[in-house]
């Protein structure tokens, strides 16, 4: 099989995705389409932290922050400044970027643990600022966002479920489709070498801080994409989004639908979210039960549900 055949068929299968979800979201209940709308949204945060960890190899703590950046930025935008649904949602991802720019360019002078705590220090700095500004934010009780009528001047009724669903699902494909891009290029192979061996890459010539500002930037990007669309889709944002829980969120969603594999993040989203929606129901240790259920995954599938396909037949060709 040539490699352009390969490339076809791998932006095909992806293709099929939003489609398949397209057309299997009449025929399940009003609860389930919410749901899946959610998991769309949340989809892109994952895809995005996937960027940084499953080919970068850059474990980061605080990607709440700029989740967070893109729900308050949107929402503040619309209850405080006025702005109309595509102007607000625009402010939420430009401020999730220059945060994630500012916060990158800092948290990447340093490696390894390190790289980890100046992250997760960012993060808990962006959640206490949310809660010390409580006047503004409305802290952990958080605040409501009226939904427009239009984006962009044209009609459209976000309160509406199969609206949502389908700016969640264009919103999902657009992301999916920018990683499926990234990791096929050249920038995302020396993503992957970066990931394997940092000492070699600078040898061959590239810049290994260059390429990993790009990839924090582009996942603080995404981040902020999935939080100013909840918080203008969904009408609500609060500091919770800001925890390490959601940072931590990000990092089980990649791992349990496998790390590397641009489809990954929305298996391991769709999965974690029923997972946590159906044990919270039985039990308040909800917590406890999602880790055995990860333990058990990790020693069936050490490499995420994905990336133990791809790894168990042979599906390299599946990025």
């Amino acid at each position: 099989m040539t490699s352009t055949v390969k490339n076809v068929l791998v932006v095909a299968l992806h293709a099929m995705v939003p489609l398949a979800l397209y057309f299997t979201y009449p025929w399940i209940s009003e609860y389930h389409q919410n749901n899946l709308g959610r998991i769309l949204i949340l989809a892109i945060y994952a895809s995005g932290y996937n960027l940084l960890l499953g080919y970068t190899g850059l474990l980061s703590l605080g990607h709440a922050l700029y989740l967070a950046a893109g729900l308050y930025g949107a929402g503040l935008a619309t209850t405080v400044l006025g702005f109309g649904t595509l102007g607000a949602f625009l402010i939420g991802v430009l401020s999730a970027t220059l945060l994630a720019s500012l916060v990158g360019a800092l948290a990447l002078r340093t490696t390894g643990v390190a790289f980890m705590i100046v992250t997760l220090m960012f993060s808990q700095a962006g959640y206490l600022t949310i809660l010390y500004f409580n006047r503004i934010t409305r802290g952990d009780e958080g605040f409501v966002v009226p939904r427009g009528d239009s984006i962009g001047g044209l009609p459209a009724d976000i309160g509406n479920a199969d609206t949502r669903f389908i700016i969640a699902l264009i919103l999902f494909a657009v992301c999916t489709a920018l990683a499926l891009l990234l990791v096929q290029s050249n920038v995302g192979r020396v993503w992957r070498a970066l990931a394997d061996n940092e000492e070699r890459v600078e040898l061959l010539g590239y810049s290994p801080t260059h390429y990993k500002f790009l990839a924090f930037v582009l996942s603080g990007l995404m981040a902020g994409v999935a939080g100013a669309a909840y918080a203008l889709m969904f009408a609500y944002v609060g500091a919770s989004f800001a925890t390490i829980q959601y940072s931590i969120f990000a990092l089980l969603w990649v791992l349990v639908g496998g790390a590397g594999v641009v489809l990954g993040p929305l298996l391991g989203t769709g999965i974690m979210f029923y997972l946590v929606d159906y044990i919270s129901e039985l039990t308040s240790a909800w917590l406890m039960f999602v880790g055995i259920a990860l333990i058990i995954l990790v020693m069936v599938a050490p490499r995420g549900v994905l990336g133990t396909l791809r790894h168990k037949l042979d599906w390299h060709w599946l990025p």
